[in-house]
């Protein structure tokens, strides 16, 4: 089915089924899908679809961004940097007052160590005492593979880069790695604990896999 949208055109599938509610969802290809009540209408439909025009839009427009190579970074004072999963110009996260390209580089990865050291022992304090557990050791590392690490000798690690998310991503990946401290593996009790905490941890998981490769210097 499609509908017109604001000039723009908006094609999307719809699933029937025994619902309570219509719920919208945008795959990772891309895909809108639809999920009705069985024996909704398609006006009804076409009317629910067109209400949440704007929020369609705007989700398939941040996923087809996402699927961009990362920009190349600009390191002079309007150079745009992610904090806390908003954009900042350079000079409002750092002093730029006569440094160059590589004194600027040094200097943001020191920011962002900094303040991720700060945020994550604020959000472990948060957490740790819900889940009655506490690690050993933390360190704010630098890593190209893992947002998060949880040894057996219970010392959690973190990338310094989760700085550049927002505060309910880097929750996740707090909560993520204090449960590892009660279950070592991935498996159904490990879940079931981390969904305890955060419900919605799926869409953190979605968040960084498709906003990961943005989070760099």
């Amino acid at each position: 089915m499609k509908i017109e949208f604001e000039g723009q055109s908006i094609e999307f599938h719809v699933q029937y089924g025994i619902r309570k509610k219509t719920s919208i969802e945008i795959g990772s290809t891309g895909l809108i899908m639809v999920k009705v009540p069985n024996n909704t209408s398609t006006e009804t439909i076409m009317k629910t679809v067109e209400h949440h025009g704007r929020w369609i839009v705007e989700k398939s427009v941040a996923r087809a961004r996402s699927q961009e190579g990362p920009r190349v970074k600009e390191y002079q004072e309007e150079g745009r940097f992610l904090y806390l999963g908003k954009e900042f110009s350079l000079h409002e996260l750092i002093d730029t007052s006569g440094l160059g390209e590589e004194e600027l580089k040094s200097s943001l990865k020191k920011f962002y160590f900094s303040r991720c050291k700060k945020i994550i022992g604020e959000r472990l304090n948060i957490y740790q005492s819900q889940l009655r557990v506490k690690p050993k050791v933390v360190e704010v590392v630098e890593s190209n593979t893992q947002w998060g690490s949880c040894s057996s000798g219970r010392k959690l690690t973190f990338n310094y880069r989760l700085a550049m998310a927002p505060i309910e991503v880097i929750d996740y990946v707090v909560i993520h790695e204090l449960c590892h401290l009660l279950h070592m593996n991935h498996d159904r009790s490990f879940w079931r604990l981390v969904g305890s905490i955060m419900p919605d941890y799926k869409e953190k998981q979605d968040f960084l896999a498709r906003y990961g490769h943005t989070m760099s210097l």
